[in-house]
């Protein structure tokens, strides 16, 4: 359990991960002035909710979430992640995106264990945890922009990192309340993958140009392992060989472990023949020998 970040901490760390963010004012007021505080707690924070939107359109996505509907006050989230990439802040505590769900998810978030299955509707999830809208019809047939994608891996990391937590701490509104589809289109295990991954090393902080007369790190460029590994390989599209034996200890295939494996089988291949080639040619002799005889 853990106190909210408070909002500058929030904005810094979301930030210090490379996203773009942008603050939202509504009525001339900070984001960290508009919240539902007044309807209940905020906090302790246990986890970070991942949504779509079921809207399309940048403007229209951003100011629903911000201002909410007659049935459902905003703000729906405390970040919009937008097809750009960018980060959209347009409110800070309470906010009306997760709704009841189940206390023993709760618990599993808490304890960073595996999810159970989400069959009741008990616990005030409004406290709990931090939310994002991400901009998707949720139909499944909606793009999921790879920089969208990052932004949302960026996101949860930021705030997984300050508060010390695994990528366990994040799931999606369809593992927390019954009923629910979101996020639609992509999986939240292959995020929550994604999330460890850039866990492993320090924030990226993004790309800055070099001042006259120096050369850029390689450090410096807004690309790490991560990134890469996407570039190069669609995860969610990719079954583990069948000729793998460990199949079920390794689940997520990259370019590299297919390479390995194949290279392992076919390094095989040579001793593979030469017993072969041993027994067909004891199998002449006996042939031969059944010739003679006969």
């Amino acid at each position: 359990m853990a106190a909210p970040m408070t909002y500058s901490e929030f904005i810094r760390a979301l930030r210090a991960e490379g996203l773009t963010v942008i603050e939202e004012k509504t009525n001339g007021q900070s984001p960290a002035e508009h919240n539902r505080n007044h309807k209940g707690a905020w906090g302790p924070v246990n986890g970070v909710m991942i949504h779509h939107t079921v809207t399309s359109g940048h403007d229209r996505t951003v100011e629903i979430c911000r201002t909410g509907y007659s049935s459902l006050p905003g703000p729906l989230c405390h970040g919009v992640i937008c097809k750009q990439g960018h980060v959209h802040v347009v409110g800070y505590g309470r906010a009306n995106h997760a709704g009841l769900g189940d206390d023993d998810v709760l618990q599993a978030v808490i304890a960073e264990k595996a999810l159970p299955a989400d069959n009741e509707a008990n616990t005030d999830g409004n406290r709990h945890f931090y939310g994002f809208e991400c901009e998707n019809l949720g139909d499944g047939k909606d793009p999921w922009p790879a920089v969208q994608l990052e932004a949302i891996e960026r996101a949860a990391a930021a705030l997984c990192r300050h508060h010390g937590w695994s990528e366990r701490s994040v799931i999606g509104h369809l593992e927390w309340q019954p009923g629910k589809v979101d996020p639609r289109g992509f999986t939240m295990a292959s995020m929550r993958a994604r999330i460890s991954d850039r866990l492993d090393g320090p924030s990226s902080g993004g790309w800055k140009p070099s001042t006259p007369g120096t050369s850029t790190p390689k450090e410096d460029l807004d690309m790490d392992k991560g990134d890469v590994f996407d570039a190069t390989w669609d995860t969610d599209k990719l079954p583990a060989p069948s000729f793998a034996p460990d199949v079920k200890k390794n689940p997520r295939w990259t370019a590299s472990s297919y390479i390995r494996s194949i290279y392992n089988a076919v390094a095989g291949l040579p001793a593979a023949l030469a017993a072969l080639r041993k027994d067909v040619a004891a199998l002449r002799a006996e042939v031969a020998a059944l010739k003679k005889e006969s």
